[in-house]
């Protein structure tokens, strides 16, 4: 009998709780000030198809793509700062101008992009494919990427960063 009770009670908590409206949970006084602000007024394209889309000029700092698909996207001049990329692909995109500082690529199809003129410092590209990119005038200062990567865009690497003043060759390690 004693079971009979508790299992009657617990579906009457379960429909009272099932007609309460929905509402946020709010995690907010478990999370520091700073953690907080890395992640206001940012958008989660997680998991979505972005391709095609122009995302110019946009203010995209620590925004999620991660394993987002995004053939033929203009982020031209966009800040992207510390944003997630991680499984994501890319081809074909037009990245130049764009701040890509301190971004995860890793495990990121990059082929055919455009990255001229853009800032990848700090990126991290472990496993990212890079082919037939053209990263003329790309600062890679402090990146992490494959050996195999280095030597392919160190073979067509050229110019000068307009922002950085970094040589694309020289911010490469060729």
């Amino acid at each position: 009998m004693p079971i009979r009770r508790f299992m009657a009670l617990l579906a009457s908590l379960w429909l009272l709780v099932a007609a309460l409206p929905a509402m946020a949970l709010d995690t907010s006084a478990g999370v520091g000030l700073q953690d907080r602000a890395l992640f206001q007024d940012t958008v989660d394209y997680t998991l979505t198809n972005q391709s095609g889309k122009d995302f110019s000029g946009q203010k995209l700092a620590n925004t999620s793509f991660a394993g987002a698909v995004g053939k033929g996207t203009n982020f031209a001049g966009a800040d992207l700062h510390g944003a997630i990329f991680t499984q994501g692909a890319f081809p074909e995109a037009d990245f130049s101008g764009a701040d890509l500082s301190d971004v995860l690529l890793d495990r990121t199809d990059m082929s055919h992009t455009n990255l001229r003129d853009a800032l990848l410092v700090g990126v991290i590209a472990a496993g990212a494919s890079f082919n037939g990119a053209d990263v003329t005038g790309a600062d890679f200062s402090d990146a992490l990427i494959d050996r195999a990567d280095q030597r392919q865009l160190c073979a067509k690497a050229s110019g000068t960063n307009s922002r950085t003043g970094a040589d694309t060759r020289a911010s490469l390690g060729c």
